[in-house]
């Protein structure tokens, strides 16, 4: 059984997949299942920082990867930001490409957020809010 907003990868196309409502069914790409990605949380030994930060703005929540930001460039970068409500209720998904600044802003909160980010190397990963 899937779950909403759990994510899914293909180890053979790299297809990755989101869950948007719930269902029985086995999720299949490529003729095999695909890999349900739990997200890493934590960064013992890592070079690269990769767990989302909050930190409250004048204007808003400012989420960046990593204590000390993640490199953003072509071989290595962070794909998407996305922030969920803890209700499971709101998200918000922002696109990333190489050159930018790995951070999101948001101008709403929904109490208690979490944030996923999903590195081309590395994976997925998961920091929470205050």
């Amino acid at each position: 059984m899937t779950e909403r907003l759990e994510m899914y990868r293909c180890n053979i196309c790299g297809n990755l997949v989101q869950v948007i409502l719930s269902g029985e069914g086995e999720l299949v790409c490529c003729g095999q299942p695909m890999e349900h990605l739990n997200p890493n949380t934590s960064e013992e030994g890592a070079q690269e920082k990769h767990i989302p930060v909050y930190s409250k703005t004048e204007n808003g929540v400012e989420i960046l990867v990593g204590s000390t930001p993640h490199p953003m460039i072509d071989e290595h970068y962070i794909m998407f930001i996305e922030s969920i409500s803890e209700d499971r209720n709101r998200m918000k998904l922002q696109y990333l490409h190489p050159g930018e600044e790995p951070k999101m802003f948001l101008t709403e909160e929904y109490g208690r957020e979490t944030a996923l980010e999903f590195c081309n190397i590395h994976g997925l990963w998961e920091g929470k809010s205050d």
